[in-house]
C-alpha cells in the first residue's frame, strides 16, 4: 500500500448569498471592513451572474472525481479535500478534518497553475498556519506551479481548437485570440515574481500547439486599489483590436480553470457588453471544470508532479 496521502484542493471561495458578500468582502481585505460603495458593486456583481457562482460546486466535484481517479488503482489510497481561502469551508476547516482522518503526507493543491508571491504564497500560508496551529509535523508536498504540466498545456489547445472548430471559415477572418489571467499589482515585477513570464510561457505553448497564426496576452479583474497593476486590460485590448480592423475576439482564459465570478462576470458579462458598444463578436473557451482531462492532469500532479515545480518540507508544530 502507498502512504495514505490527505490531497487538498485550494480555491480562492465565493460567498453563497448575497447576504454573505460583506463578510466575505471584509475577508478578502484582511479584517477591514470595505466601504458600502464596494460592498453595492461586489454585490452587483454577483446579482448579475445569478447571486452566486458554482465555484464551490465544481471544486467539490473536481475533489470527488479526483480522489476517484487516485483510487482506482489497486495501492489507491488517497482522501481528497477542499478548502477555500477567503470562505467557507476555509482552509484551516479542512486541515482541522484531515487531522481528524490521519494520514501520513499531505499533498497541496492550489487550483491555479501560475505562481505568484501574492497568491500562491496565500494558500501555502493558509495551510502551513492551519497545520503549525494543530501541531502538524506530517510531510507537506506542496505543488506551486503546474503551468508546465504538458496535459494541461494540451488540454487547454484541444479546447481553443474546439471553439475555433465551432466558427465557419469566414468567421476565423478578422479573428485575434486573446489569453487572459487575473492582474495583480505592478509592484511584484520588482521582487522578481516570476508570475507574467510563467503566464506568456503556457500561453506560447498552447499556440503552438493549437496551431495559432496570431494572438496576445492581456489581464482581467484588476482591483481598484489606487495603485499600478499588470496590463493590458482585456477592456483595453478590445478597443485596441477594434482600432486593428479586428471584428471578433476568442478569449481564453488561461489562468483560471472554473466558472466563477471573474469568467461569469468580468468575462461573460462586462467584457462582453463592452464587445458589443464596439461592434466586436466575443466568445470565450470552456473552463476545465470537473472535465475528465481536467482531472487527468490533477491526477498526474499528485502522483508524479508532471510538469511542475514542487516543494517538499516539514512544518514545524506551535511548540517546534
Amino acid at each position: 500500500m502507498s502512504p495514505k496521502t490527505a490531497v487538498l484542493l485550494m480555491a480562492y471561495g465565493t460567498p453563497s448569498t448575497l447576504d454573505e458578500v460583506e463578510p466575505y468582502y471584509r475577508d478578502i481585505r484582511g479584517g477591514r471592513t470595505p466601504t458600502q460603495e464596494q460592498v453595492a458593486e461586489l454585490t452587483e456583481r454577483y446579482r448579475r451572474v445569478g447571486g452566486r457562482t458554482p465555484l464551490l460546486d465544481i471544486t467539490r466535484e473536481v475533489a470527488t472525481a479526483l480522489e476517484r481517479r487516485l483510487n482506482s488503482a489497486e495501492d489507491g489510497n488517497h482522501r481528497v479535500y477542499v478548502g477555500m481561502k477567503h470562505w467557507h469551508p476555509k482552509i484551516d476547516e479542512a486541515v482541522a478534518q484531515m487531522a481528524g482522518d490521519g494520514f501520513e503526507r499531505i499533498i497541496g493543491l492550489p487550483l491555479a497553475p501560475h505562481y505568484s508571491t501574492m497568491s500562491t504564497d496565500g494558500y501555502r500560508g493558509a495551510l502551513e498556519d492551519a497545520m503549525r496551529s494543530r501541531s502538524i509535523s506530517t510531510p507537506l508536498r506542496f505543488i506551486e506551479s503546474w503551468h508546465g504540466n504538458p496535459s494541461f498545456v494540451t488540454s487547454t489547445a484541444v479546447r481553443v481548437k474546439e471553439a475555433l472548430a465551432d466558427l465557419s471559415p469566414q468567421d476565423t477572418v478578422g479573428l485575434e485570440v486573446v489569453f487572459t489571467a487575473h492582474s495583480l499589482p505592478r509592484s511584484i515585477i520588482r521582487i522578481g515574481d516570476p508570475y507574467p513570464q510563467e503566464l506568456l510561457k503556457s500561453s506560447e505553448a498552447v499556440a503552438e500547439a493549437a496551431g495559432l497564426a496570431s494572438w496576445r496576452f492581456a489581464y482581467q479583474s484588476a482591483s481598484h486599489t489606487g495603485q499600478p497593476w499588470l496590463g493590458p486590460d482585456i477592456l483595453e485590448t478590445l478597443a485596441a483590436l477594434v482600432g486593428e480592423g479586428k471584428d471578433r475576439v476568442l478569449v481564453v482564459p488561461i489562468g483560471f480553470v472554473s466558472d466563477h465570478l471573474e469568467i461569469l462576470f468580468d468575462i461573460d458579462v462586462e467584457a462582453q457588453e463592452l464587445a458589443g458598444e464596439l461592434g466586436l463578436t466575443l466568445k470565450r473557451t470552456q473552463m476545465p471544470n470537473a472535465s475528465p482531462a481536467f482531472i487527468d492532469v490533477l491526477a498526474e500532479l499528485v502522483i508524479d508532479g508532471t510538469g511542475a515545480r514542487v516543494t517538499d518540507s516539514t512544518v514545524a508544530g506551535m511548540d517546534g
